[in-house]
């Protein structure tokens, strides 16, 4: 975690938290994880259950806001701003837990082998499967290079490290979508399906809490609003 000289209280227990991992945060009083899910969307999920694409292309949510958060650093970088390297941090942190450790051991274990079995996807899935790998080792860097102030060749260095990994990640995803979780009904009983969204389901409050998905995405927020690009009217082209 990044070592800071100011010893002003409110903004050091701030920047402490947005460096800990998902489990840690949640308990904390950075997002208070939970505490936005309303009682409606809790009861509306558990009438309409995610459906296992629908669970998996959310969580691309997720991926697509912190892909966000990378370009706003590559852009602090690029310029001569100071790098937001708590931000950062947090958010490599994210995609470690919530990504590599979670979304992406759900689709090694659950989606990929049955497309394999199949016969379907199978070079793609072999390049998907290259691309977690090559990802981990990026966001392991990435997580090294914000652990601290980056000298002026660690700055190039991050930059590139956090753009190779937008865009490896966009096409990533965006395959996934359109191609690997539609072909997933296609060689999976409706029993095996429904029982896969049971799996997911019990899996991500296993690991991120009560509060689940809406809690990461709570925090997720909360780097956006650090970062000065929470504001979605802000991205609106002028007429």
């Amino acid at each position: 975690m990044e070592q800071h000289n100011r010893t002003d209280g409110p903004l050091v227990h701030r920047r402490a938290l947005l460096g800990l991992p998902v489990a840690v945060v949640c308990g904390s009083a950075l997002t208070a994880c939970g505490a936005r899910t309303t009682d409606a969307a809790t009861t509306a999920e558990r009438i309409e259950p995610v459906t296992p694409p629908e669970d998996l292309m959310r969580e691309h949510g997720v991926l697509k806001r912190v892909l966000l958060i990378y370009r706003e650093g590559v852009r602090r970088i690029d310029t001569g701003g100071t790098v937001p390297t708590v931000e950062l941090h947090a958010s490599a942190g994210l995609i470690r837990s919530f990504i590599e450790e979670y979304h992406e051991r759900l689709e090694e274990q659950y989606v990929f082998p049955p497309l394999v079995a199949a016969g379907k996807l199978t070079d793609t899935v072999t390049i998907l499967l290259q691309q977690h790998q090559r990802g981990r080792t990026v966001t392991g860097r990435i997580l090294e290079a914000t652990g601290t102030t980056p000298s002026a060749q660690a700055r190039r260095a991050l930059a590139a490290d956090l753009t190779a990994f937008v865009r490896m990640y966009e096409p990533h995803e965006a395959r996934e979508d359109t191609v690997v979780f539609p072909a997933l009904r296609e060689v999976v009983s409706a029993d095996r399906f429904n029982e896969m969204g049971d799996i997911f389901e019990a899996e991500e409050h296993r690991r991120f809490g009560t509060a689940g998905f809406a809690g990461v995405v709570d925090q997720v927020a909360d780097i956006e609003k650090s970062l000065g690009i929470y504001d979605l009217a802000q991205f609106t082209p002028r007429a």
